[in-house]
C-alpha cells in the first residue's frame, strides 16, 4: 500500500520542485501517493502538474492566521510520521538584534522551534540564496559603456550560498524521505556552493558574454533601488550573508553527501 505524502504550496517554487521530483524519481513514485495542497487549483501550474499524474489529488485551502503552526498542530494530532519544513536561521537572534527586518527568515525559525517543542518527527530543509533573484532589476544595470554592474552592499568576500530552488529544492527534500531515520531532528543545508560576488560576475560572463563588473554600495544607496519594506529586508539579509554568515560558515558537505547517497546531485 502507497504511503500518503501532502505537498503545500504546490504552485510556488518550492512545493512545484519537490512535487516533480518525486514524479521523476523511479522509487518515490512508486512509494508515495501525493496530495497537492494549493489556494488556488486553477492556476496553470496546479493544472500542470495534476495534467502530469493523474494520482495527484486536488485540495484547495485558505490561508489562516499561523498557517504553517496550524499545519504542525495537524500533525501532531493526525500521527504524521515525517514532517518536512523548509526553514532559515533567526536572523535577530544571530546578529544579537543589529539586524531584525528580515521577517521571513524569523518566522521559520519560531514555526522550526515549535515543531520541536510538540514533538513532530520532523527534518529541516534550509533552502540557500535563490539563483534566480540575479534576475532582478536594477540591482543588475547595463551601463553607457556596454557593462553590466552589480551593486551590493557587501565586500566581494562575503559568501552567497546559492541554490536553483525550481530544480533543486526538491532533491534535498528526497533524500530526506530515502533516509529519514538519519536526518530526524536534523536541519539540511541546500545550497549547490558559497559564491562570491565576483564569482557570480565571472559566471554571468561566461554564461552571457557580457562584460560586468563589481560595485560595493553603501546602505542607504542599496535601499534608494528598492525603497520601503522589501528594500530594508533585502538589505539585511544581505547583511546577514556577508557576518555572520547565511548558514554561519557551515559547511555543505554533509547535505551534498545526503544527495549522493540519495542518487542525487546538485
Amino acid at each position: 500500500m502507497s504511503k500518503l505524502i501532502t505537498v503545500f504550496g504546490v504552485t510556488e517554487q518550492q512545493g512545484g520542485s519537490v512535487i516533480r521530483t518525486i514524479l521523476q524519481d523511479e522509487i518515490l513514485s512508486k512509494e508515495f501517493k501525493i496530495r497537492g495542497i494549493t489556494r488556488d487549483t486553477s492556476e496553470a501550474e496546479a493544472q500542470a502538474l495534476l495534467n502530469h499524474n493523474s494520482s495527484l489529488g486536488r485540495h484547495r485551502i485558505r490561508r489562516r492566521t499561523h498557517p504553517r503552526q496550524n499545519v504542525a498542530d495537524a500533525a501532531k494530532e493526525t500521527g504524521v510520521q515525517h514532517l518536512i519544513f523548509s526553514s532559515l536561521l533567526d536572523v535577530t537572534k544571530e546578529t544579537d538584534g543589529r539586524l531584525k527586518h528580515v521577517p521571513h527568515s524569523d518566522q521559520k525559525v519560531h514555526v522550526e522551534e515549535y515543531i520541536r517543542s510538540i514533538g513532530v518527527p520532523a527534518t529541516f530543509v534550509l533552502p540557500g540564496y535563490f539563483m534566480n533573484n540575479y534576475t532582478q532589476i536594477p540591482l543588475l544595470r547595463k551601463g553607457e559603456d556596454g557593462v553590466y554592474t552589480r551593486a551590493y552592499p557587501v565586500g566581494e568576500g562575503a559568501l552567497f550560498p546559492l541554490v536553483d530552488i525550481i530544480r533543486d529544492m526538491g532533491k534535498f527534500v528526497a533524500a530526506a524521505l530515502k533516509n529519514r531515520s538519519e536526518v530526524l531532528g536534523t536541519q539540511i543545508l541546500a545550497a549547490a556552493n558559497y559564491y562570491t560576488p565576483t564569482r557570480i560576475l565571472a559566471e554571468f560572463e561566461e554564461v552571457t558574454a557580457k562584460k560586468t563588473r563589481f560595485v560595493q554600495v553603501d546602505s542607504e544607496s542599496y535601499t534608494s533601488f528598492m525603497p520601503g519594506r522589501m528594500g530594508e529586508e533585502m538589505l539585511e539579509n544581505h547583511l546577514f550573508i556577508e557576518s555572520p554568515g547565511y548558514y554561519r560558515g557551515r559547511s555543505l558537505k554533509e547535505s551534498h553527501d545526503l544527495l549522493g547517497k540519495a542518487g542525487y546531485k546538485t
